[in-house]
């Protein structure tokens, strides 16, 4: 399965990982809900929201199969 990095787009993140819903959620990010999550990457939706890339893509690749 593919893992979740900076450059993967909101909506694939939700396909890829089921719970990062939640995860994105947790971290303030309603993104889910946005329109531009189909074209937002992971990475600037960190950079808009002021949060930490690395500790956040740890968290949203936890218990995906590679």
């Amino acid at each position: 399965m593919a893992k979740i990095t900076a450059d993967t787009l909101i909506a694939e993140c939700l396909q890829i990982n089921p719970n990062s819903a939640s995860i994105l959620m947790s971290y303030g990010m309603h993104c889910i809900g946005c329109a531009l999550a189909h074209g937002e990457t992971i990475g600037e939706a960190v950079s808009v929201h002021g949060k930490d890339l690395d500790e956040l893509l740890a968290k949203l690749n936890e218990g995906i199969e590679e």
